[in-house]
């Protein structure tokens, strides 16, 4: 994977240690113990949740097509457009939404 700059990661607490590797990702604010978040920490929670729930959404329907959520067993070759092609019913579906 490459690491661009101009690119914005939004990932969840879980992936603390990437920071390192790029500084422009989006990272939640963690309670620290015995404290809790302040509302303007609650507040960027709140967005960064909500930025993410739309990607989740969609890696969600697409693993309804076990593609991404099973070993894939076929030619590596044809990978790339069978996703495509998954990613393409799955906007015809969801255009009016």
């Amino acid at each position: 994977m490459r690491w661009v700059k101009k690119i914005k990661g939004i990932t969840d607490s879980g992936y603390t240690g990437i920071k390192k590797i790029q500084s422009t990702v989006k990272l939640p604010h963690k309670r620290k113990k015995g404290k809790s978040l302040t509302k303007e920490e609650k507040k960027e929670n709140r967005m960064i949740a909500s930025e993410r729930v739309l990607n989740e959404n969609v890696i969600g329907c697409l693993k309804r097509f076990k593609i991404l959520s099973d070993k894939y067993r076929n030619r590596r070759k044809r990978f790339g457009l069978r996703l495509n092609l998954i990613a393409g019913i799955y906007n015809r579906d969801n255009v009016g939404k």
